[in-house]
């Protein structure tokens, strides 16, 4: 397990094309697969339901929502990469989203993160573009791959 810390500009422009990671692994639960039903109202049997996806799902098993994997990059984030010596941070979206295989219920996860690009916009804004990848633990392929739009302000100076 890897992380960084960038302090400002330079130290955002010095990590450009860095793979870091991996993360340290997070259990993906039944539970933590349900919660996520809940709140966006997604229900749908092959997460939800254990039984019928033991029997009638492709995976043998439920399996987590890809937003949920999505959402999952960001509880990764800050273990992987820290932007320090900006006055704010947001989150601006996602490009090039893709979910090329399942996350089967009780999987251990990990990510990996890169910054692909850091580019100076009007204002005083910076975007950062990062490319996160979430494999599932023993799995040929990565669950999850996208790439993370974030918009830093400089401070002023």
């Amino acid at each position: 397990m890897a992380g960084v810390e960038a302090d400002g500009v330079e130290g955002m422009k010095g990590i450009v094309g860095q793979e870091i990671g991996p993360s340290a692994s997070r259990a993906v639960t039944q539970e933590l697969i349900d919660s996520f039903a809940d709140v966006s109202g997604d229900h749908q049997w092959i997460h939800v339901d254990p039984e019928r996806s033991k029997n009638e799902s492709p995976y043998g098993t439920t399996i987590a929502h890809g937003n949920l994997t999505l959402s999952l990059a960001d509880g990764f984030r800050k273990e992987l990469m820290q932007a320090t010596g900006f006055s704010l941070a947001v989150n601006y979206g996602w490009n090039k989203v893709r979910f090329p295989a399942p996350v089967p219920v009780d999987s251990q996860i990990s990510a990996t993160a890169e910054l692909v690009s850091f580019d100076e916009l009007e204002g005083g804004w910076w975007q950062a573009v990062t490319k996160f990848t979430i494999t599932v633990e023993g799995a040929p392929k990565p669950s999850f791959v996208g790439e993370s739009v974030t918009r830093l302000m400089a401070p002023p100076g």
